[in-house]
């Protein structure tokens, strides 16, 4: 190859200095790529919801938001509405069909209702990501609506891959449908795994904080309730996915998303406890090198990542300081005192129905929890003798996680209500 000329050396120069000192705006990355993106948030009301609209609010040449869809909170998707103008709005409970459109339909914004109206909204060609938000089980059915008209999924409900992992990856294929994960920990391996297509990973080690119950044993979790479990140490997050993470269950589910979403077997995927939250998950290629990827504990920045991927923008979220992180700490997770995680580990490797009866039970749990039915500690009961009563199916069909579901449900409400009657 020939030296580079001198005219030629001070073009690389200047285009250099051009790209290092005047990067460039958001409003010439929408000329120049496929911007503004139509988005559909399923779940809009929720955490992941409400900071989604918010990146989408800050960035008003990039996005335009075009379905919203909440399960009963009626009055902060109407407020959303009025603010973003969707052209679809989709209520949940039925009930609460006429107080929405009264609302909205006088604005031109079209209202339907229920479950068969998630499903109608997300096969609407109305939106370029849906943004799957809507928490537990009750998201699948819209996802793979989505994932059935080729769309791009923005994935926030694990669920979705907990219950159905290997029957919603197959439809991904067919559909040639896209998945871009927005939970931190799986945005991290898949930000991680850019540019390393032709390179095995040996395994991946998902990060969790510890929750508020980082240390503690089983003689303190037996009197703790929901106020306590509710306050996590660094992130903003829903009842539900926040008491998960108490009980560290999310850590597990997270395992099993992580064996679908990046095609691994279970002992692939291991788990360490990271107090400050900032490494937010880390690969090891077959060389044994580690990547990771870094940032403040802030749910804004995955998700803005999955709104423009593959490109990156420039935001106003606070920046990382190893000044104000003088030391990173790691440990091993307690799996003895929290059991939903040991519980999660031998689920990942049966693989057929049981996560999916897991899921289910677990859901039951959690809100018996929230609403002081049953203790801490009691959850992991429910949740075991869920899985011992409902019949293990190697090769599940999507009916037959509807089942599954169905009677694990039934099964956890009688040991919850067993448990009310003892106390």
């Amino acid at each position: 190859m020939k030296p580079f000329q001198s005219e030629e050396r001070l073009f690389v120069l200047l285009l250099y200095f051009k790209l290092r000192f005047h990067p460039r705006k958001n409003s010439d990355i929408a000329r120049s790529m496929q911007f503004p993106r139509r988005i559909a948030i399923f779940g809009s009301t929720g955490s992941i919801g409400t900071q989604a609209l918010e990146v989408v609010a800050a960035h008003p040449d990039l996005f335009e938001v075009t379905v919203l869809t909440a399960w009963k909170n009626a009055d902060l998707l109407i407020q959303q509405a009025v603010q973003f103008q969707p052209r679809l709005v989709v209520i949940g409970e039925e009930h609460l069909y006429n107080q929405v459109k009264n609302e909205l339909q006088q604005r031109g914004i079209r209202v339907l209702a229920g479950i068969s109206g998630l499903e109608e909204a997300a096969a609407e060609d109305l939106y370029d990501i849906h943004i799957a938000a809507i928490v537990g089980f009750a998201g699948l059915k819209p996802t793979l609506s989505a994932i059935r008209q080729g769309k791009t999924i923005a994935l926030a409900n694990k669920e979705t891959l907990v219950v159905a992992g290997e029957w919603v990856m197959e439809a991904v294929k067919n559909h040639q449908a896209r998945i871009i994960p927005v939970d931190s920990e799986h945005s991290a391996i898949f930000q991680c795994l850019e540019g390393e297509q032709h390179n095995r990973i040996e395994k991946i080690i998902l990060t969790a904080s510890g929750g508020p119950f980082l240390g503690k044993k089983p003689n303190f979790l037996v009197n703790v309730k929901k106020d306590h479990a509710l306050q996590h140490p660094n992130w903003r997050m829903g009842e539900k996915i926040t008491i998960d993470s108490s009980s560290l269950m999310n850590k597990g589910l997270e395992m099993i998303e992580a064996r679908w979403l990046f095609d691994l077997q279970p002992d692939q995927i291991e788990v360490v406890i990271h107090p400050q939250s900032v490494i937010h998950s880390l690969i090891q290629f077959e060389d044994g090198s580690l990547k990771a990827q870094l940032g403040l504990p802030d749910m804004k920045l995955p998700i803005q990542y999955a709104l423009c991927y593959p490109h990156r923008i420039a935001n106003n979220f606070p920046r990382f300081s190893f000044r104000q992180y003088l030391a990173l700490s790691f440990e091993t997770p307690d799996t003895k005192t929290f059991r939903n995680l040991a519980i999660a580990m031998e689920v990942l490797r049966r693989g057929g129905n049981a996560a999916c009866v897991m899921n289910a039970a677990n859901e039951e749990a959690v809100w018996a929890f929230l609403k002081n039915q049953i203790g801490f500690l009691d959850m992991s009961d429910v949740i075991e003798q869920t899985l011992e009563k409902v019949s293990f199916i190697p090769h599940p069909s999507l009916a037959d996680y509807e089942e599954s579901d169905r009677l694990a449900r039934q099964y956890a409400q009688l040991f919850i209500d067993k448990i009310q009657r003892r106390n």
